[in-house]
């Protein structure tokens, strides 16, 4: 009866640590701390550099069922077209979302392009130096109809930029074993062209005057508190003879 009575004790001593240990180990919602709030209309600038929003583009609205998962996924989203005096357009989208648990992560443009109709043609890993350090990007190219759309795009998770894939989960892994939710933020810059290389270049000039007209504060929301540290690299001058990228309907969202 001692004996039976003893290892009842143990086994409900056990469960009791096994529930202690993945209540600890769960990753807990947190309120906003203040770094994290701020709003993504007032921090990006309607112009800099040499460019400004282009009124004449309104930004493609999601079928119902996208603009659900959106809604669920994101805290806030902004969407806008630039045009710089060479005709050259550049789309804007970033989506802040404050709970990158599993059940809530970023919806990445392979999935929301693909999802409105789109075939990804192109899909690469690359690196874009900037002066604040040099950014883990994603090069895509997307095309629907006659419409080519390359695409490059980055994540935040917590206060790093990262890739997506491995390096993501292995951020969101570090997090759920501290107890935390960390938040994220992904940035895309699109056009349309059937240029990708002179695209890419066009989109790496509006990134670094992007980053260049914002706070450092700001500025950090966008690409993470510690990117890795490169030689200062100075944006490249426009093209001499840029070619006018047609007035286009935005990117998908998401």
């Amino acid at each position: 009866m001692n004996r039976r009575l003893a290892i009842s004790v143990i086994l409900g001593v056990a469960m009791a640590a096994t529930s202690a240990v993945t209540g600890a180990l769960t990753p807990k919602p947190r309120a906003p701390l203040p770094h994290e709030q701020f709003s993504l209309d007032q921090m990006i600038p309607a112009r800099f550099g040499d460019w400004v929003i282009d009124p004449s583009v309104v930004p493609l609205t999601p079928d119902p069922e996208q603009q659900s998962v959106l809604e669920k996924i994101y805290d806030q989203t902004l969407s806008r077209t630039y045009i710089n005096p060479h005709g050259q357009r550049v789309m804007l989208s970033i989506a802040y979302g404050g709970d990158q648990s599993k059940s809530l992560q970023l919806h990445l443009p392979e999935v929301c392009y693909v999802a409105q109709g789109f075939e990804m043609v192109s899909d690469s890993d690359a690196s874009l130096p900037t002066r604040y350090g040099e950014m883990p990007v994603k090069r895509l190219v997307a095309r629907l109809n006659e419409r080519n759309e390359p695409i490059t795009y980055w994540i935040t998770i917590g206060d790093k930029a990262t890739r997506t894939g491995i390096q993501q989960k292995l951020r969101r892994l570090a997090y759920g074993l501290s107890g935390e939710i960390p938040d994220g933020m992904l940035v895309r810059v699109s056009t349309i062209s059937r240029d990708a290389s002179a695209a890419y270049g066009v989109q790496d000039r509006f990134v670094a005057d992007m980053l260049g007209a914002l706070a450092p504060k700001d500025r950090v929301h966008l690409i993470g508190g510690s990117p890795t540290e490169v030689t200062r690299v100075s944006s490249a001058p426009p093209s001499d003879s840029p070619s006018a990228s047609p007035a286009v309907a935005a990117a998908p969202r998401g």
